[in-house]
């Protein structure tokens, strides 16, 4: 079969989840579309990303070995897509925290813009690569490798916020109301940054250990590895959405009645 539970998974979930979150953003229930603008572009990654498994699914019902190419296409926004947008939300509190002066210069609308501009190129230069190159296990390294990168940009602005959450500047001191205040958007931003970076380790770093040591395996085990691989990829895009509904105070559990 050319597709997994995780596909069936992720378009009966994950696709109406990130729906919802676009939903919310673009509607202003959730929040604004300038603060939340990196949110919206990972949601609409995500639902292209849900197109893929669309495509597996149905090529698998129907045995379309063109709809598998297409499926090769959108993946390229989980590969890709996510974890550069997921880096665009970490810099961006990265900044808030520890350089806010240039965080409110750039804080119009206009340069995320830009900022999402570029990487949506470099999401779908990439997409076309994985659709037509011939060698699938190229992209994957090289995908692994870029996403190495990423995540020690991650990595770099979660400590930098753990310090000077631990450390207050002198702006803390001011006055008990202004520290905590300060503290809180500290943690806060420690709190969604370092939830992304852990994310990000639990999806990839299965598929990165078992691209180091697949010249070890037979097909067999290497097919099966990387389904397995995939699969965590896949669920794991559900991270992101419930975060940002965690914070919107959508999440029916945890609604008050």
């Amino acid at each position: 079969m050319l597709y997994s539970s995780a596909d069936i998974i992720n378009v009966v979930l994950g696709f109406p989840t990130n729906v919802y979150v676009l939903w919310l953003i673009v509607t202003g229930q959730g929040g604004t579309i300038t603060s939340d603008f990196f949110v919206l572009n990972l949601a609409v990654s995500e639902i292209l990303s849900s197109i893929s498994n669309m495509m597996f699914i149905t090529s698998g019902q129907l045995g379309l070995a063109v709809l598998v190419k297409f499926g090769q296409f959108f993946a390229g926004f989980t590969l890709y897509g996510r974890p550069l947008f997921q880096s665009c939300i970490c810099v961006e509190r990265y900044l808030a925290v520890i350089h806010p002066v240039t965080f409110l210069k750039y804080k119009p609308l206009r340069y995320r813009v830009g900022c999402s501009g570029v990487v949506w190129v470099l999401v779908i230069g990439s997409c076309f690569e994985y659709m037509f190159v011939e060698s699938v296990f190229a992209c994957k390294y090289y995908a692994m490798t870029f996403n190495l990168v990423l995540f020690s940009v991650m990595v770099f602005c979660c400590l930098a916020v753990l310090r000077a959450l631990k450390r207050p500047g002198p702006g803390d001191r001011e006055g008990d109301g202004d520290r905590e205040g300060t503290n809180n958007m500290k943690l806060r931003a420690f709190r969604i940054i370092s939830t992304i970076m852990v994310a990000m380790v639990l999806m990839y770093l299965p598929l990165v250990l078992l691209l180091t040591i697949y010249h070890y395996l037979d097909p067999t085990d290497y097919c099966f590895g990387m389904s397995i691989c995939f699969s965590i990829i896949i669920i794991g895009g559900f991270v992101q959405p419930l975060l940002y509904l965690h914070r919107a105070g959508k999440l029916p559990c945890l609604m008050k009645p």
